[in-house]
């Protein structure tokens, strides 16, 4: 079997991955470090963690059910706070499960939607967690659907809207799949579709949610909504969902399209090279 190509996420003027391993990344996200833990950073650091710590501002303390606490390495130091990507402003907040608002491997999403999307199309965002895609492809004039089954991010995603001077997005509090598939009946299509579905977790209705068990339905419903000039981008974080069976869904739902399944990866500061899930996209 053919080497998978990598595509590389970029660091910006307010985000960069300093350095990465032992089971950690540091990351400074415009003046304010952060220490997280990072189950791909299983080699050794560039630096060694003493260093980090006298750089950083926060630490995520891992505890019991994937959650933990942050602890403040300097003094008056804001827990919450916003960072800039090209035009978008972003709010950054410490929450129990060692996110804070943003994942910055999407940036190489970020740069193909701004490169594909136009005032004239209509764009949908699956999963669509505090909604940088969704403010990108806004901010390029198109009509834009945000899904989240969670209410507290759809209202993190809301606020971003604002702090990036945008209106006009529309606001979906619903499981994606469901709401896809109603879009399906409803004949909708979308110029661009882009879908970044957990490997686990729980529905609006408190439903489980596993991505071996909905992906399938997930692409074949994607299918249905694409317009033909269309393009689909997905990421994957399932180690159960391999760059076979996703070959096998595209062949299945996607025969007459151009596609490609690349690994998203980051570069630190200090070369360390950092995975993060396969990367699917369709034209």
């Amino acid at each position: 079997m053919s080497e998978i190509p990598r595509i590389y996420a970029e660091p910006w003027a307010d985000y960069e991955l300093l350095d990465a391993g032992g089971g950690k990344k540091l990351e400074r996200w415009g003046k304010i470090i952060t220490i997280r833990p990072e189950v791909q950073a299983y080699f050794h650091s560039g630096m060694p963690f003493t260093e980090w710590r006298n750089l950083a501002h926060w630490e995520f303390i891992e505890g019991k059910s994937q959650q933990g606490k942050w602890k403040c390495l300097k003094t008056n130091v804001p827990s919450e706070w916003t960072i800039k990507y090209q035009r978008l402003n972003f709010t950054l907040s410490l929450t129990k499960f060692k996110h804070i608002g943003l994942f910055p491997e999407q940036e190489a999403n970020w740069r193909f939607i701004e490169e594909h999307i136009s005032a004239d199309d209509r764009f949908l965002n699956l999963f669509a967690y505090t909604g940088a895609a969704s403010c990108m492809a806004r901010m390029k004039g198109a009509e834009t659907l945000h899904v989240d089954s969670a209410k507290s991010t759809l209202n993190w995603a809301k606020r971003n809207m604002e702090e990036c001077k945008l209106l006009n997005i529309k606001w979906v509090h619903e499981d994606a799949l469901k709401f896809a598939a109603r879009e399906v009946k409803r004949e909708n299509k979308y110029k661009g579709i882009i879908m970044d579905p957990p490997a686990w977790g729980i529905g609006a209705s408190g439903e489980k949610w596993k991505l071996e068990d909905k992906i399938d339905e997930l692409m074949m419903t994607a299918s249905s909504l694409l317009a033909d000039d269309g393009f689909l981008i997905m990421n994957t974080y399932s180690p159960t969902v391999d760059t076979e069976f996703l070959t096998e869904l595209i062949d299945i739902y996607f025969p007459t399209k151009k596609s490609s399944i690349s690994q998203l990866y980051m570069e630190s500061k200090t070369e360390k090279t950092m995975y993060f899930g396969e990367l699917v996209r369709i034209q």
